[in-house]
């Protein structure tokens, strides 16, 4: 209700969708993902990264958590290593 007045609009775009549903046109996204590397490594456009923090374990992700707690982070945080 607190944004009813307010003309807000939320909107999600997930970058697996065509994937994620085998879409036919799967094909189309690992072209656009081409393309935005080319365009990252020919300085083109810059990456959202901020930081890297290496594999996900207990010390890097208290390290990024408490990078987001100081309000001074910047562009995406990253850890890898996920298993599902």
């Amino acid at each position: 209700m607190k944004l009813k007045r307010k003309s807000v609009s939320l909107h999600w775009e997930f970058m697996f969708t065509r994937s994620l549903f085998q879409t036919s046109d799967m094909l189309a996204q690992h072209r656009l993902l081409t393309e935005v590397t080319a365009l990252i490594d020919a300085g083109v456009i810059r990456s959202t990264l901020g930081q890297h923090f290496g594999n996900i374990n207990s010390g890097n992700l208290k390290r990024a958590h408490a990078l987001l707690e100081s309000d001074k982070a910047r562009g995406k945080i990253v850890l890898e290593g996920f298993t599902g």
